[in-house]
């Protein structure tokens, strides 16, 4: 994990921030004192890029060479003094809960903090030396999926200091709901069986993250262009590119059992339904020329746009 890729990440980072910050200002369901809210959260948002900036300090730590038994009570009794030293003493958010080699990418709410451990900065999610559109499409959607939980169903509760608050109107949050709910409707519809559907409900905190994170990836990728001309390569337009590293990246395949258990269990809604997300853009349409009475087609009415 190169510096060079480090700096790549932190610069898709900081244009998915300023994008959502610009989605933010465009929604018209929202008034000025929750937006002003919104983008105080946004701007209080903390991301951990690829590893810690600071190591937790083992040298203190005695491992013995067939000792197992000891050596487990020894890291026990450590953890437990390095926590009891840490009382009273003032609150920093640098210690990861994700290690460097997960692949994975976490949201803290506690902490309005983000995490993107190195593995995840590799293919098909990652590539420096790619094309940006297929970035923006495959990475830039997962940490726009990430920065949008902290403005879904659960992460709309905290705010920029990760407490438990209220910073909406009630008129704010009951079309936040309505919005909420039609996404929900729309994935209830899913039915990988004859006998069995995505549950709208259990998924919709995920639901909004990919569909406001890919959103927000594609504005990014729009800014990043700074105005230049599109390109067209191996007969793909970039926006066509765009949404092809979204569906790579979230390509899987499963045995019906799995599958059935994930729509009872799983929070996310399986990898042939995220890509649906696609159905709530408009650029995707125009990307693909897709027209009414086509199998995948939505009305704009019908596309939902929480953020």
């Amino acid at each position: 994990f190169s510096a060079q890729t480090k700096a790549r990440a932190d610069e898709l980072v900081a244009n998915l921030l300023a994008a959502f910050g610009k989605r933010i200002d465009k929604l018209d369901w929202m008034n000025e004192a929750t937006k002003a809210r919104a983008k105080a959260k946004l701007a209080g948002m903390k991301v951990g890029m690829g590893y810690p900036d600071a190591w937790i300090d083992y040298s203190g730590l005695q491992v013995t060479a067939g000792d197992a038994l000891g050596n487990s009570q020894r890291a026990a009794e450590f953890e437990y003094q390095r926590k009891i030293a840490r009382l009273g003493t003032p609150v920093e958010h640098v210690e990861w809960d994700l290690l460097p080699q997960e692949v994975n990418a976490m949201n803290l709410p506690l902490e309005n903090r983000l995490i993107f451990p190195a593995a995840i900065l590799e293919a098909p999610f990652f590539d420096p030396n790619a094309d940006d559109a297929v970035n923006y499409g495959a990475i830039g959607t997962v940490i726009g999926h990430e920065i949008s939980h902290s403005f879904d169903s659960s992460g709309a509760l905290f705010d920029e200091t990760g407490r438990l608050a209220n910073w909406w109107t009630p008129e704010d949050f009951k079309s936040f709901e309505a919005a909420c709910a039609a996404l929900a409707a729309q994935y209830d519809q899913y039915r990988p069986f004859p006998d069995a559907a995505v549950n709208g409900k259990l998924t919709l905190g995920e639901n909004i993250a990919d569909v406001a994170g890919l959103s927000t990836a594609y504005d990014a990728y729009i800014l990043s262009r700074e105005g230049k001309p599109p390109v067209t390569l191996e007969g793909m337009t970039p926006d066509q590119r765009f949404f092809l590293g979204f569906a790579q990246a979230f390509r899987d395949k499963a045995r019906d059992a799995a599958l059935r258990n994930s729509l009872m269990t799983n929070v996310h809604s399986p990898g042939q339904y995220r890509t649906e997300t696609v159905r709530n853009l408009d650029a995707w349409y125009a990307a693909f020329d897709v027209k009414p009475g086509q199998g995948r087609y939505l009305p704009p009415n019908k596309r939902v746009h929480v953020w």
